[in-house]
């Protein structure tokens, strides 16, 4: 049997001590050894697959939850693939070539590694955000709206790790690949501060969640409408014109943002301001008012409507209905509805609306001159 030298390896001068007396079988050839270590690594790659799949696959299904058992379904291929590499590596190593091919195939293999477990490691991610934010009623970390924002972001972090470890992989200096990405990436933050200033204004509106798609929302420049599409760079309003107004995160995070749509419920609360002569029925008039309210199907019943008389005017007295309506977006057609039906109810009940007036008294005309 044919001794061999230290190689400076730990894992095959290991795998040399236990491997030489079963390969002494097979003669003083290296090329047919490292096969035979390839085949035995596919061999134990089968075996983990199988274990993975009927001892600890059929523990998992007895869970619950699926997370365990969408767990084990990633994990299948990532391993064997990493059972099989590691062989490769072994082998490449146990064949002794010279530096510079050693070196290329175990950095190959590597890659290759780096590349399996990115991608893993993505999916465990994705699926790990996505469970969380699932489970709001045992935890609050994780919102569904800002699972997108989440995934984006850990899948950058992972594809900017990944990159950094195939560069250690070809012994590639980061160190001065690190120092020109930060003299490219402060060029291109003074060039692009706007677009970096919307994109950091939609990471926090994602986060934040001033509003969700399907909102009304009312701006302080007031624009008003119905969030169509939330973005990184941009948010869509679809006005009640039908007309899409694209506007900036930066200014959406800059802005005073009245939300129509949030609080407890989506109902919106409607005003009509109303004016009764002086000397008209307060009593006729809170009736007249509270009729129309309960005869128009579009107000919700509860809360129901109330009227409120505010304050003496300076031309008549100032009552106000307040009713409330499913959904912002009917606010007009429902206003449409009460202030002409009030107009028909109050000229009915002859109670007079007031409105402004002047009346011009002359006390006497100046005396004329003859010439």
């Amino acid at each position: 049997m044919e001794q061999t030298d230290p190689s400076g390896n730990p894992l095959v001068d290991f795998l040399s001590d236990k491997l030489l007396p079963l390969f002494s079988v097979l003669g003083p050839y290296r090329l047919v050894q490292a096969a035979v270590i390839v085949l035995l690594s596919w061999i134990l790659s089968r075996i983990v697959d199988r274990v993975l799949s009927r001892v600890i696959g059929r523990w998992t299904s007895r869970t619950k939850n699926t997370f365990d058992d969408n767990l084990i379904e990633i994990l299948h291929r990532p391993l064997r693939l990493a059972v099989i590499l590691t062989g490769l590596g072994v082998a490449t190593l146990w064949l002794k070539m010279p530096a510079t091919p050693t070196f290329a195939t175990l950095a190959i293999l590597k890659t290759i590694a780096i590349i399996v477990l990115l991608q893993f490691s993505m999916q465990f991610a994705r699926m790990l955000i996505g469970y969380v934010g699932n489970q709001q009623h045992s935890f609050n970390i994780i919102q569904p709206r800002t699972q997108p924002l989440l995934i984006n972001l850990a899948v950058i972090a992972l594809a900017a790790i990944g990159i950094y470890m195939v560069m250690l992989a070809w012994n590639i200096n980061v160190t001065a690949w690190l120092a020109s990405a930060g003299i490219v990436g402060l060029a291109l933050s003074f060039a692009a501060k706007d677009t970096l200033a919307n994109l950091f204004a939609g990471m926090s509106i994602l986060a934040d969640a001033p509003y969700k798609v399907g909102d009304f929302i009312v701006l302080d420049s007031g624009e008003r409408g119905e969030v169509t599409h939330i973005g990184m760079r941009s948010t869509r309003l679809l006005t009640r014109d039908d007309v899409e107004v694209t506007i900036p995160n930066g200014v959406m995070g800059n802005s005073k943002i009245f939300n129509e749509s949030g609080g407890p419920h989506e109902k919106h609360r409607i005003r009509v301001a109303v004016s009764a002569a002086y000397g008209c029925d307060i009593d006729l008039v809170r009736k007249v008012l509270m009729d129309i309210a309960h005869d128009c199907s579009d107000l919700c019943r509860k809360p129901e409507a109330r009227v409120r008389f505010r304050r003496f005017g300076p031309s008549g007295l100032e009552f106000e209905l307040l009713g409330w309506v499913e959904q912002p977006v009917l606010r007009g057609r429902i206003l449409d509805q009460l202030h002409q039906q009030i107009y028909k109810e109050f000229n009915k009940h002859q109670i007079e609306i007031p409105f402004a007036k002047q009346d011009l008294y002359i006390k006497e005309f100046p005396d004329r001159k003859s010439d």
